[in-house]
């Protein structure tokens, strides 16, 4: 850990015990109230579920869109462990949370050992179909529900452990990537054939981070399932893990602050425009395109520049 690194890092634990210290009393306070705080749980979830993703899809370069098959099994593992037994939610919660991720990194090594021999759309339609096949499985268990759903989970997730998790997954993720796994992980994403004649053992990076991704995605579902209290195979579908992918892009392929920036505000923006019911798809659609054009704003620019340059050109020879 080089001293850059440490220096950074004392500068985002102090900013994340100030931002807790200033939630917690805005929520004790009650400036924030409890719809508000209800969409503060959904960002440290989201936050969560992209961070991870980003792993994957940003630092690795490899498209997956099997994300939320894995919070899937994360949310249903660990709801059926606190509707079995009867502990102490101190002690029973973290447990379920635990055990819901390792779950989800159980499915996640499976998934990774023959889809990451794969490439590009290959690798995109193989964890596609993991997701579905998950989500499907999951309709025909009637242990959790079935498609009538698995209801009377207890109501486990706070602001406290959703803020907690998602601290410690932001932490790990810039952990791993500042270390020499990271710079591995980096290394295919930039040049796959170069990195394997450097010696790099690309398919164990690969797993690692596949892995990595697919633990958390399950301990996101967990916190999930506990704030829920419901859980429906249809929640889990195509669209959810498109929707992941989307923080991730619009926040920066590779930028885990990106992705932060990107879930919390994706996740905002559909509760503002509850008021504008009728144009609310419209207006969130326009609001994804400028994110995107104000995320290439150099490159606008620079076409913009040449455009003006060329026009200013012909207006010379015009005269």
């Amino acid at each position: 850990m080089n001293k850059e690194f440490r220096k950074q890092l004392t500068i985002d634990l102090a900013t994340v015990v100030i931002g807790y210290l200033v939630l917690g009393l805005l929520i004790r306070s009650g400036v924030i109230n409890a719809y508000s705080k209800g969409i503060l749980l959904m960002v440290c979830i989201n936050v969560i579920l992209t961070v991870s993703l980003n792993i994957t899809s940003g630092f690795l370069g490899e498209l997956a869109l099997g994300h939320a098959g894995f919070m899937a099994i994360g949310a249903y593992v660990s709801a059926l462990f606190t509707k079995s037994l009867n502990l102490i939610p101190l002690v029973e919660f973290p447990v379920a949370i635990l055990l819901g991720g390792i779950a989800a990194l159980i499915a996640g090594y499976i998934v990774s050992i023959p889809a990451l021999r794969l490439r590009g759309d290959y690798l995109a339609i193989i964890t596609l179909a993991a997701g579905e096949i998950i989500r499907n499985l999951l309709k025909n268990l009637d242990i959790v529900g079935g498609t009538k759903g698995y209801t009377g989970i207890p109501n486990y997730t706070s602001f406290t452990w959703a803020y907690l998790i998602a601290v410690i997954c932001i932490l790990a993720s810039k952990s791993l990537i500042a270390s020499r796994h990271g710079r591995a992980i980096i290394s295919i994403r930039e040049d796959e054939i170069a990195a394997e004649a450097s010696g790099i053992d690309t398919n164990r990076y690969k797993i690692i981070g596949f892995v990595f991704s697919a633990f958390f995605a399950g301990v996101g579902g967990a916190l999930y399932a506990h704030y829920l209290r419901f859980l429906q195979p249809g929640i889990f579908t195509l669209d959810k893990s498109i929707e992941i992918l989307v923080m991730v892009v619009l926040g920066g392929m590779g930028s885990i602050r990106g992705s932060v920036i990107s879930a919390t505000i994706l996740t905002v923006l559909p509760e503002l425009l509850r008021g504008f019911s009728d144009y609310r798809m419209l207006v969130y659609s326009l609001v994804l395109i400028l994110m995107m054009l104000a995320k290439h704003n150099d490159q606008l620019r620079a076409l913009f520049d040449k455009a003006l340059s060329s026009f200013r050109r012909k207006e010379a020879a015009h005269e």
